[in-house]
């Protein structure tokens, strides 16, 4: 399997690669929803119908009968009707006047409105809850996913890469022009005084004579750099702060977890397509890639993420739902058939690094000075009576005469098998114990093969003079 850098050095950087996007609509398809009204005819009541058929019989009967009976009946239903209405006026007299007196000291208003005044509260909390939420710098009032990444692509910036290069051109050997050989990312996350601070990888920035920067509204500057670190592949610029409107802040990559929503935010493919915004969830945290670098090969801790990262996007910000950066888009797997496998470098372990490259502009590890081979990719004749059990270890192929290890004399072929007592399969666990367990200072406890013969070894750990 092949691990890719994101940005586009074709040719300079050995490891990144060329890659064909081509890139294809797909077919739109429209969902249609439709609803239909039907009316329904309200039929005559059959009981009304039998009640008029009634009446109709009594009138005909009683025209049969004669005026006489007519009268007395038309006297009788007037005085009914009157002693009725005048009952019916008192009953809605007295029930007014007991609901008027009544109602007011029961439960009744309470419950009958109840459901309007909770979804009021409801609504004036919630209200409340997003304006606190919104007064942190990297949340927007609405909450709108629109408004945070606009807010956040303002801190997003594209850097073209210039590198001399020989010009031959009518014999002339001496003369050299400055060419464009790579584009990728990176994002402001600090305004200084008249200084701003981009944090992007340092695979975009290396072999450079001119960084070209190019920010949210159009302005172009150039950047210098303060401090790269190759194995880490992280680098730190900066700029006059006078182009910068919008910083970016970093989140706490440690509360991550598989399935939340994240965005990454970029420019793919050069400045044509700056500041795509592409989404996706986190596929994974804690992930462990081997990858190759300037500096030798390094195991990264990476967030793996399905969000779309493609070269151009290196460097850029890979932002949660509140528009805090939570990891710097650096590396996808290109293979044919694999898709969505895209990872990021954690805010929690790159801050570190770039609080240490504005200080220091570099990175202070402990340095032992040993060119190293892993055993299993060299040929025999380089080493000579090892146990046959012994089939890992770290070989020493050339030694620096000013560092620790030639004072510690360590040889050219002694094997490595193990420091402080922890065993070392290859050049990648010395580096992580070196590294991540030992500082400048301490001794640390080598245990080597010399002609098929296990011997220790004692060095203390030195700084890197030469950097």
């Amino acid at each position: 399997m092949e691990f890719k850098d994101t940005n586009e050095f074709e040719k300079d950087q050995t490891h990144s690669s060329t890659e064909n996007n081509n890139t294809e609509l797909p077919n739109m398809t429209e969902e249609r929803i439709q609803s239909v009204d039907a009316t329904f005819p309200v039929e005559e009541n059959e009981s009304a119908a039998s009640d008029k058929m009634e009446e109709n019989a009594e009138i005909e009967e009683n025209e049969v009968a004669g005026h006489t009976r007519t009268a007395v009946q038309t006297e009788k239903n007037k005085k009914s009707y009157v002693k009725g209405f005048a009952t019916t006026i008192a009953a809605g007299v007295i029930g007014s006047v007991l609901t008027l007196t009544i109602l007011p000291h029961t439960d009744y208003l309470k419950n009958y409105y109840g459901t309007d005044q909770n979804q009021a509260v409801t609504a004036s909390n919630s209200n409340t809850q997003v304006k606190e939420v919104s007064a942190k710098p990297t949340v927007r009032t609405s909450g709108s996913i629109a408004d945070t990444v606009e807010k956040v692509s303002k801190a997003i910036v594209g850097i073209v890469n210039y590198q001399q290069q020989q010009n031959n051109f009518y014999g002339s050997s001496n003369s050299s022009q400055s060419v464009e050989t790579g584009s990728g990312s990176g994002v402001i996350f600090q305004k200084n005084n008249n200084i701003a601070y981009i944090v992007t990888n340092n695979h975009v920035v290396e072999g450079a004579s001119k960084l070209e920067i190019s920010l949210y509204d159009g302005q172009k500057t150039t950047a210098e750099v303060v401090g790269t670190d190759a194995l880490t592949d992280l680098a730190v610029l900066k700029i006059d702060a006078k182009y910068v409107t919008a910083t970016a802040d970093f989140g706490d990559s440690s509360t991550l977890r598989p399935g939340d929503q994240v965005f990454a935010i970029g420019n793919p493919l050069g400045l044509d397509l700056s500041r795509t915004v592409t989404q996706g969830i986190v596929s994974a945290t804690n992930r462990s890639i081997s990858v190759s670098t300037s500096a030798g090969n390094w195991d990264t801790n990476v967030i793996q993420t399905d969000a779309a990262i493609n070269p151009g996007n290196s460097g850029g910000a890979l932002i949660n739902p509140n528009g805090q950066v939570i990891g710097i888009n650096s590396l996808k797997i290109s293979e044919s058939g694999v898709e969505g496998l895209g990872f990021a470098i954690p805010s929690n372990d790159l801050i570190p690094i770039v609080n240490q490259l504005i200080k220091n502009g570099k990175i202070e590890r402990p340095y032992l000075g040993v060119g190293l081979s892993d055993l299993d990719q060299v040929p025999q004749m380089y080493y000579q009576n090892l146990p046959n059990n012994v089939n890992k270890g770290v070989l020493v192929m050339n030694i620096d005469p000013n560092s620790a290890a030639a004072r510690a004399g360590f040889q050219p072929k002694d094997l490595i098998v193990s420091m402080n007592g922890t065993a070392i399969a290859n050049s990648s666990d010395l580096r992580k114990y070196l590294y991540t367990k030992a500082k400048i200072g301490d001794e640390i406890k080598f245990e080597v093969y010399r002609d098929g013969k296990l011997q220790t070894l004692k060095v203390k750990l030195s700084a890197n003079t030469t950097n």
